[in-house]
């Protein structure tokens, strides 16, 4: 099974594509493990991004498809869960027909719906547990709402992650992501045509119910 996964940063994206990952015995494949490989793999693609990198460019996605085509193919040989790619709307039909040349299926996208609002308040809202960061703490959500400032599960001392209260860079992403005409939801939207004609398949999730809610209803739309 060859699925890729949409989301904006606080969506609950990373979680449910671990969960979907474990289930099905896929290879998460996240667009920026695949630069890093490929740079301290020493690989031809790896050496030729090194140098616009070190330049302080962007990759051309002229090197980019291929280094992500190459990763599913020899990582991903027997499923993958592609995270973080495209993140506009040419590198979505450029990675749609790299994938069509290569007869590699992609059998579903999978789009969690949350309004900007919310997703930005529930990384602002993540609060960190000085005895174990897994522990879910979470001021904006009801089911994972911590006792005053300690821990809902152990008592123990929270703390905020500085990147998690940088509103700014926060609406930077952001502004990436809810890009209909040119940014990632312009991608997803590709895609979801491409289902519409029947070429994939398209899961809407809201991204607004609970953990175990999102999961349910997408294995019940996977199965």
């Amino acid at each position: 099974m060859n699925i890729l996964i949409f989301g904006p940063n606080g969506s609950g994206k990373g979680t449910q594509g671990e969960l979907v990952k474990q289930k099905y015995n896929l290879a998460h494949i996240e667009s920026g493990a695949i630069f890093r490989e490929n740079i301290k793999g020493g690989t031809e693609l790896g050496k030729q991004a090194k140098a616009y990198i070190e330049r302080g460019d962007l990759v051309p996605d002229s090197i980019t498809i291929p280094m992500v085509l190459d990763t599913l193919k020899t990582k991903g040989k027997d499923g993958w869960l592609l995270d973080g790619f495209p993140r506009n709307m040419v590198q979505a039909e450029m990675l749609w027909n790299a994938l069509q040349e290569a007869g590699i299926k992609l059998d579903y996208v999978i789009e969690i719906l949350l309004p900007r609002e919310i997703a930005r308040n529930r990384i602002m809202g993540r609060r960190l547990c000085q005895n174990n960061n897994n522990h879910p703490n979470n001021i904006f959500i009801d089911a994972i709402k911590p006792n005053g400032d300690k821990c809902r599960v152990c008592g123990g001392d929270l703390s905020t992650r500085a990147d998690d209260q940088d509103e700014a860079a926060i609406n930077k992403r952001h502004d990436i992501y809810y890009n209909t005409e040119n940014g990632t939801l312009a991608a997803a939207y590709y895609f979801k045509k491409l289902a519409q004609e029947g070429k994939t398949k398209y899961i809407e999730l809201d991204g607004q119910g609970t953990i175990e809610a999102i999961k349910d209803d997408l294995l019940s739309k996977l199965a």
